[in-house]
């Protein structure tokens, strides 16, 4: 039978943020920009390489910088080219979208990613779609949602990103309980929601990227609450495995950055100011003299 492409993407960016304040006082956690691009913008860029056309973002309130960053800045756009800078206007295109392409919706209580999820169901409908957090910046040859795309392309049903972690950290991921292993894919008999250490199946952990059945909206209906007294995407998505056996975990290629916390957020503009060529030979200048200077004081 042949897979339907996978066409609609949801984005959850209803959260405070407030790991990062006072910075997410007055911005939104997903227009901090990572170099000279918004964290959003490299969810939006991985999702356009995969073949999404209709962009989902699930708000609320506060957020109003991420529609107006992705709409056009007539004023600016003239400015730019009166003074002939076509290169910057060639940036700013990828920052435009066509009308329709993006929607929101609200979601007006904070109740968890699976709640987040579930706002979107109209939009939806009965498709499967993908999901992205922008907290999780994959660096990757080949982005990480266009390689979930195709291996999808062969399993069908539900994918999740995922990457080995140190077992005493598995209480802060989604954690796969493996049925077969199959190298870059594996199928897993069950899902667990932050476990502790010595509970946790394996030591595969579900990261922010998601291609998932229409039939988890169905799971995510019942408002089942989970760890913390929030609606889980990862119980919607362990139900499939007991209805469908159908979930598939992707070992994907490259390098995730937990942009959620400062520290991951700092190791990810490190690393990706070193591999922007215009910046590499300043940049990797002043980290190793600031390495020697650290080592010499030591």
């Amino acid at each position: 039978m042949k897979i339907k492409k996978v066409t609609k993407a949801v984005f959850p960016v209803a959260g405070m943020g407030t790991r990062f304040l006072p910075a997410t006082k007055s911005i939104p956690k997903e227009i901090m920009t990572l170099v000279d691009r918004p964290l959003i913008q490299y969810a939006i860029d991985e999702a356009r390489a995969a073949g999404i056309t209709e962009f989902i973002f699930v708000t609320s309130r506060g957020k109003s910088a991420l529609e107006d960053y992705f709409d056009v800045a007539p004023e600016l756009e003239a400015s730019l080219r009166k003074s002939g800078k076509t290169a910057l206007l060639e940036v700013l295109k990828a920052s435009n979208m066509d009308s329709g392409a993006i929607a929101y919706v609200r979601q007006n209580r904070p109740m968890g990613l699976g709640h987040a999820v579930w706002c979107a169901r109209r939009l939806i409908g009965d498709e499967s779609f993908a999901v992205l957090l922008p907290d999780d910046v994959i660096a990757a040859e080949k982005p990480c949602l266009q390689q979930m795309v195709e291996a999808y392309a062969e399993t069908g049903g539900n994918m999740v990103a995922t990457m080995e972690v140190p077992r005493e950290k598995a209480g802060a991921y989604g954690v796969l309980d493996i049925a077969d292993d199959m190298g870059a894919i594996v199928r897993a008999k069950g899902m667990v929601e932050k476990p502790k250490a010595e509970d946790a199946p394996s030591n595969l952990a579900v990261i922010g990227r998601y291609i998932l059945s229409p039939k988890v909206l169905n799971d995510l209906n019942t408002m089942k609450q989970g760890v913390g007294g929030e609606i889980q995407l990862t119980d919607a998505i362990a139900q499939q495995i007991h209805e469908e056996d159908n979930v598939y975990g992707y070992r994907f290629q490259g390098q995730r950055y937990d942009c959620g916390s400062k520290a991951g957020f700092l190791q990810a503009t490190v690393a990706f100011g070193l591999a922007r060529p215009e910046f590499q030979a300043e940049f990797g200048a002043y980290l190793h003299e600031l390495v020697a200077q650290q080592k010499a004081a030591q």
